[in-house]
């Protein structure tokens, strides 16, 4: 369907489905009279799945008016500058485009600057065909097509249409993996498309941080019932630390005589840390009856970072993930390791393809790395829809243990306490995970949610490093002189791979055991036995 077209194939697809809802709705009635139903069905659970269906179809009819919506903005614009001379002079121009948006604003009862910004975003969707064509479909809602118009502004025609791809084209070179866009929580969603629009801007990650980083402030903002808002603008390792100290902090805190909520404690908790010890307000005001918050425990906060083995060296610029956060320049993720920062754990991924390779660590103890490498596949609760992605999340046996399943990365999965609790009490039933995908979920009434993954890209090379022989590829919307190497694997007969080892082989524990230092000079790390060069990034001096 070419965007500018008449919208009768949109208006197809909204007639049936209105039609489809007449029909639950008719049936729903034929249910409540006195109409014979039959004995064998069950009345009252039919009629709470045909309230799920109804509201299946009215997402999908939201979307497709939303199409109309988006399709009547855009193309009113067009019309009103149809409507001039081809040599009407600018500002003509502009208050035409004034004189739209106060229309639209009027008709739809919204600002003016709402009107804009819906004109803006309406422009931006059909400029987009396969957006578009996803919202027309039902696929996905304003709300995940207004995300792609937020996050394509910035980035050049090419990088657009690269993103617009990754994320609608299953056909493109290298598309998205797991859950399709309109699958996931707007929120998740933008999460996904600002991570891959952070790699292929046209301008540096670490330029833009240099911008933001001198932006940084604290705002302050009373608001009602004796109540204020504060609120800072960081680094996103300065403001993630704070978030998880505060909340490992307050967890600590928690047992059986605390009234206070795990929300309540964290703000109670940067107060205090904040105002200091000497400062009892805040423990007067919220655990008055309780005893004062007293000396604060500051249980350990570990943070994953995942750093590109290149990156990490100094060789490329490429961005790093920052557990919880998203991505982070590779300077700070070099800093944070670097710097010896003990609650921040390095993630080293393959150069080939960018798929985890391993997880720094001081201590050997299994349950302890396996841990942090759910944490590390998972990202979040896996559960559909659901953004808790704190440190304390639990790890949670998909078969229980006494049901015979294992203590691996197959049969585990995180989840938060809320969603872990309602596994238990109704019959949400998960799929089986893999090493580095997590879970999907069936619902107890049959439907299939499919799991969220992560969407790493294959690794920046620096310029000439690339294997003899090898012609680098580059991907739709990326900025020119980004390398990547095409599926590429070192003749293992004179190699070794360190997962191929035991714990326990010399060569192994003395290759863990040296100490991690920033170097170009990373093959000499290695005594007498060679390792494969796509597992550069284990190497340590």
């Amino acid at each position: 369907m070419g965007i500018g077209s008449d919208l009768a194939v949109v208006m197809e697809g909204v007639s049936a489905s209105v039609a489809a809802l007449c029909g639950l709705v008719l049936e729903d009635a034929s249910l409540c009279s006195d109409a014979d139903v039959g004995a064998d069905v069950d009345v009252l659970q039919r009629r709470y799945g045909l309230r799920l269906e109804r509201l299946e179809l009215v997402a999908r009819l939201e979307a497709q008016l939303a199409a109309v919506k988006a399709q009547d903005v855009a193309d009113t614009v067009d019309i009103q500058h149809a409507l001039l001379p081809p040599d009407a002079p600018v500002d003509e121009r502009t208050y035409a485009e004034m004189s739209v948006v106060e229309e639209i604003a009027g008709i739809l009862t919204i600002s003016s600057a709402a009107a804009g910004a819906l004109v803006e975003q309406s422009r931006r969707v059909c400029s987009l065909p396969p957006v578009f064509e996803a919202l027309a479909a039902g696929g996905v809602s304003w709300q995940h097509a207004r995300i792609v118009a937020d996050e394509t502004e910035g980035l050049t025609p090419a990088g657009a249409a690269g993103l617009v791809a990754h994320f609608f084209d299953p056909d493109a070179p290298n598309p998205a993996r797991g859950a399709a866009p309109g699958d996931l929580v707007p929120s998740r969603f933008r999460a996904k498309v600002r991570a891959w629009r952070e790699r292929y801007h046209p301008e540096t990650l670490e330029k833009r941080h240099a911008k933001g980083v001198a932006d940084r402030r604290m705002d302050y903002a009373p608001d009602r019932d004796g109540m204020a808002w504060l609120s800072f603008y960081l680094p996103g390792d300065t403001a993630c630390a704070i978030w998880n100290r505060s909340t490992a902090t307050a967890r600590g805190l928690q047992n059986p005589d605390e009234p206070r909520t795990l929300t309540q404690l964290r703000a109670d908790v940067a107060a205090s840390l904040l105002l200091g010890a000497g400062n009892t307000t805040i423990a007067d005001e919220a655990a008055r009856g309780t005893g004062a918050i007293g000396k604060i425990p500051t249980p350990r906060a570990d943070v994953l970072v995942t750093v590109p083995v290149f990156s990490l060296l100094g060789l490329t610029e490429e961005p790093a993930v920052l557990d919880g956060f998203g991505p982070i320049p590779a300077s700070m993720a070099r800093g944070l390791v670097a710097g010896g920062a003990e609650s921040f754990y390095r993630v080293l991924v393959d150069p080939r393809d960018g798929a985890p390779l391993e997880i720094g660590r001081t201590r050997y103890r299994l349950p302890e790395t396996l841990k942090k490498w759910i944490r590390l596949r998972d990202g979040k609760c896996t559960f559909p829809g659901c953004t808790n992605h704190t440190p304390d999340n639990d790890t949670d046996h998909l078969t229980p243990w006494h049901h015979g399943g294992t203590t691996d990365a197959r049969n585990l999965a995180q989840l938060c306490p809320r969603h872990h609790r309602l596994k238990h009490a109704r019959p949400w039933t998960p799929d089986p995970a893999t090493r580095n995908e997590p879970p999907g979920w069936t619902s107890p009434t049959g439907r299939h949610y499919t799991p969220e993954q992560h969407d790493p890209q294959p690794t920046h090379w620096p310029p000439g490093t690339l294997p003899a022989g090898t012609m680098p590829v580059q991907f739709q919307g990326e900025p020119a002189g980004i390398e990547h190497i095409p599926p590429w694997e070192p003749d293992d007969a004179n190699l070794i791979d360190l997962n191929d080892l035991p714990e326990g082989d010399p060569v192994r524990d003395e290759f863990f055991a040296r100490p991690f230092v920033l170097s170009v000079q990373v093959l000499s790390a290695v005594p007498q036995r060679n390792v494969r060069p796509d597992r550069l990034d284990r190497c340590r001096h």
